[in-house]
């Protein structure tokens, strides 16, 4: 295992050498207790967005029901880490986070889920279903189509939805698990029921996107709505527009509408999945413990963090554990904090290799 300084200075050496194999030119363990205090203000600092590394060329690979657009970094044999994205991002939150992975010795993928950016579906014919478990499926899709038996998966937002239920129903193919939020499977009976309205008004664009209105709205209006969300998830975080719009080209995708208002509707009881998912719709509404090697992150300044320094949640994962709150970071914690979220990574790992020691 190493420390967070220890993971700068190897990141330091080893970071150009992966940036010239696997990244485009201008992208170049320790065991924390629970509810750790974590303040990145080196991320913080960052100031010009505009500077940041980009992927290199994409990659595309037929998976399940999907042609996956994804990048990918680090030696083809490393062990592997799968990063995943949520809503109005895409897989330009983890530009920063995969070289300091790949720089590690780590098999880093980042794919666009479906609905975002490259990824397209491989029939016209084909529901497009948003409901929770199909982005599971998808994920299970892509690793069997690159051969990976078992990955370190790391995500926030619809990502951490994603990972948690990997982690909960297939936890053979799961080494460790890194969750912004911690535990986000959604149980829609327990949706139904109100929030405080301080906090229901923070999900306004969910009860938009419940109306014609708003899909037409998010047809129309793509950027500037994913603008206004980014800005009210992630208060201190200055971005700019470079950086936005980056992200935004995801949005075109042909699908992207019709995933999003989905998603959210289903989330609702408002629009139904696929009745062959609806064993697993099953399980995943019972709130699986989920059993796997956890570090669980939450941005201090992110207005969707519950209260309690992860307390609500902490009864879900039975496993190895580590929960940190990262002082001054929004939503989009890899973006915003992409140090603090690959040394996550790399300690969730060596949560496993601790465990492969002999007692003494």
């Amino acid at each position: 295992m190493i420390s967070r300084r220890t993971l700068g200075k190897a990141v330091g050496r080893g970071v150009a050498a992966v940036s010239a194999a696997v990244l485009s030119p201008a992208c170049s363990r320790a065991v924390s207790s629970a509810h750790n205090q974590a303040s990145p203000a080196a991320d913080r600092r960052r100031k010009n967005p505009a500077t940041e590394p980009s992927f290199g060329p994409l990659k595309q690979v037929r998976a399940g029901v999907l042609n996956v657009g994804y990048a990918e970094a680090g030696p083809a044999r490393g062990p592997a880490v799968i990063l995943l994205h949520g809503w109005p991002y895409d897989i330009h939150s983890y530009v920063r986070v995969a070289p300091l992975l790949a720089a590690r010795g780590y098999r880093v993928i980042v794919p666009y889920l479906r609905g975002y950016g490259t990824t397209r579906f491989l029939s016209g014919k084909t529901f497009r279903n948003a409901q929770q478990s199909v982005f599971a499926l998808d994920i299970i899709a892509l690793m069997d189509a690159l051969r990976i038996d078992k990955a370190i998966l790391a995500g926030y937002d619809w990502g951490s939805r994603t990972a948690d239920i990997i982690a909960a129903l297939w936890p053979e193919r799961v080494k460790g698990l890194v969750s912004v939020s911690g535990y986000l499977i959604t149980n829609r009976a327990a949706n139904k029921k109100p929030l405080p309205p301080k906090l229901e008004w923070a999900w306004w664009y969910q009860y938009y996107f419940a109306t014609e209105r708003g899909r037409l709205g998010l047809e129309q209006n793509r950027s500037e709505l994913a603008k206004l969300v980014w800005k009210f998830n992630s208060p201190t975080w200055n971005f700019d527009e470079a950086t936005f719009d980056r992200t935004a080209a995801s949005f075109s995708n042909p699908d992207y509408v019709s995933i999003v208002i989905h998603n959210y509707r289903w989330r609702l009881s408002l629009a139904e999945g696929d009745p062959r998912y609806d064993d697993l719709e099953r399980r995943l509404a019972e709130s699986p413990v989920i059993t796997v090697p956890t570090i669980t992150l939450d941005g201090g300044t992110d207005p969707f963090t519950p209260a309690g320094g992860g307390s609500s949640y902490r009864d879900k994962f039975s496993g190895r554990y580590a929960h940190r709150t990262l002082r001054g970071i929004g939503h989009n914690v890899p973006q915003e904090a992409p140090e603090a979220f690959a040394q996550a990574v790399v300690d969730v790992d060596g949560f496993r290799e601790t465990e492969r020691q002999p007692s003494k």
